[in-house]
């Protein structure tokens, strides 16, 4: 009886675990799913201003524009309709704003009430006249047509060098600047890191006493405990002014010092899988490299490291990890600019800082709103492939013992 109700509790703690691994497993999913549903959206909508509507002359032939035609006509760098396969005549751009340039107050009525019969009016009489105003303000019987904007395609949105969504007449949604800017900060940071890491780890594991290693172990392992905005605080105040003093910048908030604050917050991760990755190192093996009359540091560089490679790679990409997926500390020191960057001098702009900015000030369910999704899957494909680059590291380490 009492091995019977052994093995029932047993059952029950079994179907506990699996249950509770089950949720988690599928609480994951239907994350995933989530994310890529709203971020793929941004492919189905046209990339016009929220609210927004774009009209020509009934007689224009042109139908349909990209959001980059629209941004050039509207900036006057496109000034003739047949760049854009219209008629060969000086293309005149209208804005609600300038409505009182071609009606008086009494015309446009009390609240402006007839505003909407005044604009399809001003569309009709002027065939060269491209018109941008508030969908509220488009009249039953309006008397031209409206621009159809073309699809953003997944090869605009990767490789579009402009990152402006919430700009009208059409929004700019390129995230090239946005994915280099993260990668060139991480290149950054994990320069900084993986030397001081590994220098770390290697006087840990083989030179620092015991008495040394237990109280230096605790500390760096305290290292990631502290929020990133504690990084952030201290970067925005000491490293910051100290950049911009030194290379005689006009801002500090540049790509060096995020590198410089990700670089911190990525050396526990490194020092500590580092450290432990050399200390599997068998005895053996340096106890022959020494007898055989190697000095303490060759034995290092040429039977501990090469031993625990696969443990340091490993430490490398979780760093990169850790640092491709901050938010905080990059938003508060990296100046936020959506520019291609070319030196680490620069202001740039990260993903997750982005996001981060962003996201609390996009309409729920408009393009501005998916393209952050869009971002996150972005960003997820990136941790997933660093991720599966882990285990790959890890599977060859199991291979070659």
């Amino acid at each position: 009886m009492k091995r019977y109700f052994h093995n029932f509790g047993e059952r029950i703690i079994e179907g506990i675990l699996t249950l509770s691994g089950a949720v988690t497993s599928l609480t994951v999913l239907l994350i995933v799913v989530f994310l890529f549903k709203e971020g793929l959206g941004i492919f189905s909508q046209q990339p016009v201003a929220e609210g927004g509507v774009i009209a020509v002359n009934n007689q224009n032939p042109v139908k349909e524009l990209s959001a980059k035609e629209v941004k050039e006509i509207f900036d006057q760098n496109i000034k003739n309709w047949n760049e854009v396969g219209g008629p060969n005549a000086p293309i005149k751009i209208f804005r609600v704003d300038d409505i009182t340039d071609y009606y008086s107050e009494e015309q446009l009525g009390e609240d402006f009430k007839f505003l909407p019969q005044r604009l399809s009016e001003l569309v009709s009489k002027n065939p060269n006249l491209i018109a941008f105003f508030p969908d509220e303000y488009l009249s039953k019987n309006f008397q031209g047509h409206q621009i159809k904007l073309k699809n953003i395609s997944v090869g605009d949105f990767l490789l579009g060098k402009e990152w402006y969504p919430t700009i009208s007449p059409a929004v700019q949604m390129g995230v090239l600047p946005l994915i280099l800017g993260t990668l060139w900060v991480s290149l950054g940071a994990i320069l900084i890191a993986l030397p001081l890491g590994l220098a770390t780890s290697i006087y840990l594991a083989e030179i620092a006493s015991k008495r040394v290693r237990n109280a230096m172990k605790p500390v760096i392992e305290l290292l990631a405990g502290i929020p990133s905005v504690v990084y952030g605080f201290f970067g925005l105040v000491v490293l910051v002014p100290l950049i911009q003093k030194t290379f005689g910048l006009p801002v500090g908030e540049t790509g060096l010092a995020g590198s410089i604050i990700l670089g911190i917050m990525a050396l526990p991760t490194i020092i500590s899988v580092s450290d432990d990755a050399m200390r599997t190192t068998p005895r053996a093996m340096k106890e022959a490299s020494l007898a055989l009359g190697a000095t303490k540091w060759q034995t290092i560089y040429k039977v501990v490291i090469p031993y625990s490679i696969s443990g340091i790679s490993t430490a490398a990409i979780l760093g990169i990890g850790r640092a491709i997926g901050e938010t905080m500390a990059v938003l508060m020191v990296t100046g936020n600019a959506s520019v291609i960057p070319h030196t680490f001098l620069e202001p740039v702009r990260t993903i997750p800082a982005t996001i981060a900015a962003e996201l609390g000030e996009a309409p729920q369910g408009g393009i501005h709103y998916q393209a952050l999704f869009a971002l996150g899957c972005i960003l997820f494909l990136m941790t997933l492939f660093i991720n599966l680059s882990v285990d790959f590291v890890s599977a060859k380490k199991k291979e070659n013992r």
